[in-house]
């Protein structure tokens, strides 16, 4: 391993909740009644590609770019009034990692503005050689682009990284880029197969650093 890149979204902050809450309170604002199951399928993808997908669904009239002005809106009031903090064991992997100088990326679907209040919120930007966000290349997860771009910013080969995931479609963006992946079971993040990772853990503190 020459380089740990991270997803964000139930990885560093355990905000699918937030997620979940959030876009089916948009869905209802806009007329339409979903469940979490409904959207459990669409996480790990961006917020574009996502609308897109459920815009044709269920007939919608809106553009992708409303439905995303007023969700975004949304997303970040609530961040910032509720109490979160990392995800139990991220700050002692990311302080593990600096002390062994690997160079560390963010690699997350949801937009930079979201990620950097996420970031601002822990303090921990500084942990990060790259931040890349799904929206700013040109296919989200599952393709494996982000994860193909954070490594060309690390400059390190895509074989030599490996991931933290949470998400089947993230799992297999990783698989995609050719990097070994992490699958963390976070029970937030909902009913997810991860079977394609090199390795499953139920706690961050079970990452098994020294097979790396």
């Amino acid at each position: 391993m020459k380089a740990f890149i991270f997803d964000m979204d139930g990885v560093i902050i355990d905000s699918e909740p937030l997620h979940f809450d959030v876009d089916m309170e948009t869905m209802e604002h806009l007329g339409f009644k979903v469940t979490q199951d409904d959207l459990e399928k669409y996480v790990g993808m961006t917020n574009p590609a996502m609308w897109r997908l459920i815009r044709v669904e269920y007939g919608m009239e809106q553009t992708v770019e409303e439905i995303i002005s007023y969700q975004l809106r949304r997303k970040i009031e609530e961040l910032r009034a509720r109490d979160f903090a990392p995800i139990a064991g991220v700050l002692s992997l990311l302080a593990e990692l600096k002390q062994r100088n690997l160079p560390i990326a963010l690699a997350s679907s949801s937009p930079r503005i979201f990620i950097e209040e996420v970031l601002s919120k822990f303090d921990i930007t500084d942990y990060f050689a790259s931040i890349v966000s799904g929206e700013e290349v040109p296919s989200g997860k599952p393709a494996p682009d982000v994860y193909l771009e954070a490594a060309r910013q690390l400059g390190v080969l895509p074989a030599d990284c490996v991931v933290l995931e949470d998400s089947r479609n993230g799992v297999i963006a990783a698989k995609e880029a050719g990097m070994r992946c992490i699958g963390y079971i976070n029970i937030h993040s909902g009913d997810q197969d991860l079977s394609r990772a090199d390795w499953i853990v139920k706690a961050i503190k079970d990452i098994p650093l020294s097979q790396l």
